[in-house]
């Protein structure tokens, strides 16, 4: 029994057809509009590219621009066609384009619900790769003289004053690290030399931040040094919320930026892909219809149309037949007991036969 059946008249058939090629048109602005959103996720990832680890980061705009670039391709054929399909002498010429096309157009909408759901998955690997990458920014703030790393202080300056954020999970991080060079110590200096010695690693450690972890809002002067050294500073105690430091660490920030800017456009995605798939159901209405329509032979006729021929479980009995029998062609078929002539044939022993054989008389 056919899903969804719905019977056409010839003038419903007519209207469907005008009302498809109008929303195959609006697909294509949609395909346009992934495409602009996953290329506008790309530019955004590479801007912060150095401040994270190599990943797969990088699928959830590819898969978006790839989604966006066939959606174009695939609507704009399927315009041609539902404008055609108006017609019936104009259907013929598309009849068994129709079917495959439904075929790629419903894994090409599956597409779009996948990235729309990539979107919301890819937090986890989008925090790991910010934190790898912060790590190794902050531990080479300090190398400025360094081909390859002499961009990461300004890097990471400007990322701590645009993101209102401080190290990678806060300002702590800066005081585990030296991020002071060498060039800039005084070696003369006995407070440098014992910092020098006070660790294993002859690092110098420092309880500061960078000038750029400071809050102008503050109504209080900055305090990069000795931010844990209250006898330091007049009227301060770094235990309370009130520092004039960034307290929220750069990879949340970042993490919340692109997580904010990852689920608008899985939204956007997700209201693409419902439109994407009324539009399909619409075409797979048509072309039963049309395929009905030839097969009574009356143009003007009523015909109907559904989504499955069968039911649900028949159709998928029917597809997994398929896939099954696939790479069987070459295989002799048994189908309705038929058995092949050439296999389990008596032998009739034709080459045999039951006359005696009489001996010639020699000659004498």
């Amino acid at each position: 029994m056919a899903v969804l059946k719905v019977k056409f008249t010839k003038t419903k058939r007519d209207k469907l057809a005008q009302i498809l090629w109008i929303l195959n048109w609006v697909s294509v602005v949609s395909g346009i509009i992934l495409f602009s959103l996953g290329l506008f996720l790309k530019i955004e990832i590479k801007k912060r590219n150095e401040v994270m680890a190599k990943g797969d980061i990088n699928s959830v705009p590819n898969m978006l621009i790839s989604v966006g670039v066939i959606a174009c391709i695939i609507n704009f054929l399927g315009g041609k066609i539902c404008y055609d399909c108006s017609d019936a002498n104009k259907f013929s010429r598309w009849k068994l384009v129709m079917l495959p096309y439904i075929v790629c157009t419903f894994c090409f909408t599956f597409c779009i619900l996948v990235g729309a759901l990539m979107c919301y998955t890819m937090r986890n690997e989008l925090e790991e790769s910010l934190y790898l990458g912060l790590r190794d920014a902050i531990k080479f703030y300090k190398d400025t003289d360094i081909p390859g790393r002499c961009f990461l202080k300004k890097t990471v300056d400007l990322l701590q004053i645009g993101f209102h954020c401080c190290g990678n999970n806060g300002f702590r991080d800066w005081f585990e690290i030296q991020w002071v060079s060498r060039r800039y110590l005084n070696m003369a200096s006995k407070e440098v030399l014992d910092r020098l010695k006070s660790n294993v690693d002859g690092k110098f450690l420092v309880d500061g931040v960078p000038f750029s972890c400071c809050n102008p809002s503050s109504p209080r002067p900055c305090i990069q040094y000795q931010l844990t050294n209250n006898s330091a500073h007049y009227n301060y105690d770094f235990m309370t919320e009130e520092l004039n430091i960034w307290v929220k660490g750069c990879r949340e920030a970042l993490l919340d930026y692109y997580t904010a800017i990852m689920r608008s456009i899985g939204v956007a995605a997700l209201l693409i892909w419902l439109f994407e798939l009324s539009v399909l159901i619409g075409v797979r209405y048509l072309q039963t219809a049309m395929k009905n329509v030839l097969l009574l032979g009356d143009l003007e006729g009523e015909s109907d149309g559904w989504l499955l021929e069968n039911s649900f479980v028949e159709t998928a009995k029917y597809n997994i037949n398929i896939i099954k029998n696939l790479g069987k062609a070459n295989q002799i078929s048994t189908v309705s007991g038929m058995n092949d002539p050439n296999i389990d044939v008596q032998n009739t022993d034709c080459c045999k036969t039951n006359v005696t054989t009489k001996s010639i008389p020699a000659a004498r």
